[in-house]
């Protein structure tokens, strides 16, 4: 066999491998869609509509642990639902009675622990080579607005027969009184 066989040989056996890699897949293998976890976000700004649920409702309303994720990609998904269980342990502070017996005070408090929870979350969402979310992008007021709009659970309700894991507590938070 000369070199130039074994050559136009290698070269048929590098374009089979090449164009039959697909042939094998069937139909079902090559519609496989992957669901994406189902994370409600963003959390809605606490106001006094939605404070009795927050404090009284928390844990009816889901947590996310990291085996709730798939073991690869989904990391934005990871990111939201960190934010959210954040935010739920940060509530717990504001709600555990510990403060002062006024609502407007526990109602400052959860404000301040949502504001944090969310600024927390777009520090993270900007240490990844991926787009932020696009409320991330606002400042100020405008940020805190855009968080605060197209809520899929505005009014914090519980998930009917839902019991939430426990989660340990998130350290960051320290509620200033003299901020309300």
């Amino acid at each position: 066999m000369t070199s130039a066989e074994r050559l136009a040989g290698l070269c048929i056996i590098a374009l089979a491998l090449f164009y039959g890699a697909h042939l094998g897949e069937t139909k079902k293998n090559s519609r496989k869609v992957h669901k994406e976890p189902d994370v409600p976000f963003p959390p809605a700004r606490p106001s006094t509509h939605n404070l009795a649920a927050i404090c009284h409702q928390g844990r009816g309303r889901p947590r996310y642990p990291p085996s709730f994720f798939p073991k690869s990609g989904s990391s934005h998904f990871r990111r939201r639902g960190h934010a959210m269980n954040r935010l739920e342990s940060w509530f717990r502070v504001c709600c555990s009675g510990h403060l002062d017996e006024q609502s407007s005070q526990i109602l400052c408090c959860a404000q301040q622990a949502w504001k944090k929870a969310l600024s927390q979350f777009c520090v993270e969402e900007y240490s990844t080579m991926t787009l932020p979310y696009e409320c991330c992008e606002n400042t100020g007021e405008a940020r805190w607005s855009c968080f605060d709009s197209e809520l899929p659970n505005p009014n914090y309700t519980s998930t009917p027969g839902y019991d939430a894991p426990e989660i340990p507590e998130e350290p960051g938070f320290t509620f200033d009184p003299n901020t309300c």
